[in-house]
């Protein structure tokens, strides 16, 4: 059985002050990790046009019947929480060059996630949440 969990806050991780916006959260990176996560934002929303885009655990997150995903930049790394661990397993082989921890899914300016992948694991976390959601009517 899948277990879903959040992302916990590091000393590391860039977090937005409370009550800031995606757009605020990313204007206080440096340009390096503001261009390659702002590229994997439009990925999720690209994938996930519905989905609600807020600051939670004052981080990223997108929600669509639950949560979907979320994103951080921290001192050495970025890291995209796919909420559900059940996802980095399904993703293993394309996952193979990233560092992988539970929900956690780290990569760097230098390695960013490939928009194709994120779009598909997004698409995936929908999936799920809608197929829960319509179990549980």
């Amino acid at each position: 059985m899948a277990m879903s969990s959040e992302p916990k806050p590091s000393p590391n991780m860039h977090m937005a002050p409370t009550g800031q916006t995606v757009d605020d959260y990313l204007e206080a990176l440096n340009p390096q990790e503001r261009a390659v996560l702002e590229k994997l934002r439009a990925a999720i929303r690209s994938a996930a046009p519905e989905a609600e885009e807020r600051i939670s655990y004052r981080i990223p997150l997108y929600t669509h019947h639950g949560h979907l995903v979320g994103f951080a930049a921290f001192k050495s790394h970025c890291s995209l929480f796919v909420t559900n661990s059940d996802v980095p397993k399904r993703f293993a082989k394309e996952l193979e060059p990233y560092r992988v921890n539970n929900t956690a899914i780290q990569f760097t300016v230098d390695n960013p996630l490939p928009n194709a992948l994120v779009k598909r694991i997004v698409k995936a976390r929908i999936a799920e949440n809608e197929g829960r959601a319509a179990a549980s009517r």
